[in-house]
């Protein structure tokens, strides 16, 4: 049992032994280390219960004393006091505070915390894993680019949370199967290949946006387009099928280049081409269940009937909708896969869209839809204001990468590397500074990228993290070349901040994968990169004057353990030199 569990086990029957009302109380990190390394708020939580419910029954004015059990207490602090009296003794924790108005600090021993980095030194890629999923298997789907149009920074965003989330859900013991569903049917594609017939120089992504401008202001433009569409779904013009396949196979082969580039291997890729007959049976085999409704030669889900809005599966053309299609992609998982859970990471834009989806879903394969999750993300955005595909106006995500890379190599011009090390450490450096400001922000909201702040390598940002792993990692190998070796028992204080962070680190761990949240993992590895540097700073680490220098070591060790894995369930890559 963890430090964190036993203690709310042991409070839990403090309160119990003292006759107070066991409360849901908070256990957490105080914000100053001076206040411990954990804090809790059951005694003002225990009175705060006790004061609404004398309020309710006596109403105003009620008295300042509350009693609990057969006990009168005058405040929190007085009943705090009480409570850690019946706590007893809790193994590694070496002292118990009260602060006002009524927290109790716990400071964990000094034989815990060198414990526990005796734990990192040998547990080393392995330190920070879990089985809390262990034996479940999940599919994420994220990124989902559509083939015909550009990779655009929206799929940049998806894609490093996706990456991110699947690599917390591995180190919580789950078997992960990475999926990728992309748009390689519907009316975008026909836009694509309408501006490819006009004029074949251009690329598909331009295509697309001819297509699409057109398809808003001609009408004679968009009723082609919708009749290639058409074709594209019945597969039934030789010269649209051509460029069809012409199209298809060259956004793949660039998306591939990007996966490369951003470290993610997808295990299953799902196209739209395979789930839209599929969809379209699934849905009007279910209007006469009730499930479906015709309108105006449409087929709809009535999402107003639970509180949601409705939306069309079948157009009145007799075409499946991505509705449809998302239907029958939600069954062939779970088809092909003995799944736990399926998580569909889009951006937040299709949250509603989502809600009726899932709630479609829920009446035909509810079994499904129980153990499918929708998490969105906000949209990242530069000084320009928000991209459109639509229009053409984009902020394409390879274009980004190399802008950052071309930032760090100047910054990189005139240091010792090789031609090859450049190329590879500055895709590494720029790759870091935009995953980095897409996961330092809680999923759901919105991100403003600002390249000079992303790449810095001081401070908040991705590769201030890799530089920070380079130190620590240079001092190891530097003590190694000179056969020093860390050494837990050479009497120094294991109780400084650097080890105390690193006790936190699996337990950040857990809770980013818990709640879906790697910003806290991110704001956890700031943190710890900070406290290092700080002590680089002051500390000579590698001096045989120093009986303290093995302690140093160890620690200096640890650090680049835990940045290292840290790095590695965000998706960032951790370079041998900066």
């Amino acid at each position: 049992m963890e430090i964190k569990e036993k203690l709310k086990e042991s409070i839990k029957n403090g309160l119990i032994k003292i006759g107070a009302p066991v409360v849901d109380f908070d256990v957490d990190y105080p914000a100053d280390f001076k206040n411990g390394d954990y804090s809790t708020n059951a005694p003002l939580k225990v009175l705060g219960l006790i004061f609404h419910q004398v309020s309710k029954t006596r109403g105003k004015g009620v008295s300042t004393t509350y009693q609990v059990g057969t006990k009168i207490f005058y405040n929190p602090l007085d009943l705090a006091e009480k409570l850690v009296e019946s706590l007893g003794k809790i193994s590694g924790i070496n002292e118990i505070k009260i602060a006002k108005p009524g927290f109790i600090n716990f400071f964990l021993s000094s034989d815990f915390l060198a414990k526990n980095l005796k734990e990192v030194l040998e547990q080393k890629e392995n330190f920070g894993k879990n089985n809390r999923l262990a034996g479940k298997k999940v599919m994420v789907e994220y990124t989902d680019p559509n083939p015909f149009k550009e990779f655009h920074i929206g799929h940049l965003m998806s894609n490093a949370i996706g990456e991110a989330l699947s690599r917390l859900i591995e180190w919580s013991g789950a078997s992960v199967r990475r999926a990728n569903y992309q748009g390689d049917v519907g009316l975008h594609v026909a836009k694509a290949i309408w501006g490819k017939m006009r004029e074949s120089s251009l690329s598909w992504g331009e295509a697309y946006a001819s297509g699409a401008k057109n398809y808003e202001n001609d009408t004679r433009a968009k009723k082609e387009i919708e009749e290639i569409n058409k074709k594209v779904f019945e597969k039934s013009d030789l010269e649209i099928n051509k460029l069809y396949d012409q199209g298809r196979e060259e956004s793949l082969k660039r998306f591939e280049e990007l996966y490369k580039k951003l470290g993610t291997k997808f295990d299953r890729y799902f196209f739209e081409s395979e789930v839209a007959a599929t969809g379209k049976k699934i849905v009007e085999d279910n209007i006469s269940k009730g499930v479906f409704e015709k309108s105006e030669g449409a087929i709809i889900f009535p999402g107003e009937k639970y509180g949601l809005h409705n939306r069309v599966f079948i157009t009145s053309g007799g075409l499946p909708t991505y509705e449809a299609k998302d239907i029958a992609l939600n069954k062939k998982k779970f088809e092909e896969e003995d799944l736990d859970l399926s998580i569909i990471i889009t951006a937040s834009e299709q949250n509603e869209y989502f809600k009726v989806v899932l709630k479609a879903l829920e009446q035909i394969y509810p079994e499904v839809a129980e153990k499918t999750k929708h998490i969105g993300h906000g949209m990242m955005r530069l000084t320009s204001g928000k991209m459109s595909s639509r229009t053409g106006e984009v902020i394409v995500g390879e274009s980004l990468i190399v802008e950052a890379q071309n930032l760090v190599k100047a910054k990189m011009s005139g240091r010792d590397f090789e031609k090859e090390d450049i190329g590879k450490i500055s895709e590494e450096i720029a790759v870091a500074g935009i995953k980095y400001s897409i996961l330092k922000q809680s999923i759901g909201r919105d991100i403003v990228y600002d390249s000079k702040q992303a790449l810095s390598f001081e401070g908040d940002s991705g590769p201030y993290l890799q530089y920070t792993y380079v130190r620590a990692e240079s001092v190891v190998k530097k003590a190694r070349d000179q056969k020093k070796n860390a050494d837990l028992n050479s009497g120094a204080d294991s109780v400084t901040t650097l080890g105390r962070l690193l006790y936190r680190f699996p337990e950040i761990v857990t809770r980013a994968g818990e709640e879906y949240s790697p910003q806290q993992l991110v704001g956890y590895l700031i943190n710890l990169a900070s406290e290092f540097n700080s002590f680089y700073a002051k500390e000579k680490i590698i001096d045989e004057s120093d009986k303290a220098s093995p302690q140093k070591l160890a620690l200096t060790e640890a650090v680049s353990i835990v940045l290292r894995n840290g790095l590695e369930i965000l998706g960032i890559k951790s370079p041998e030199r900066m």
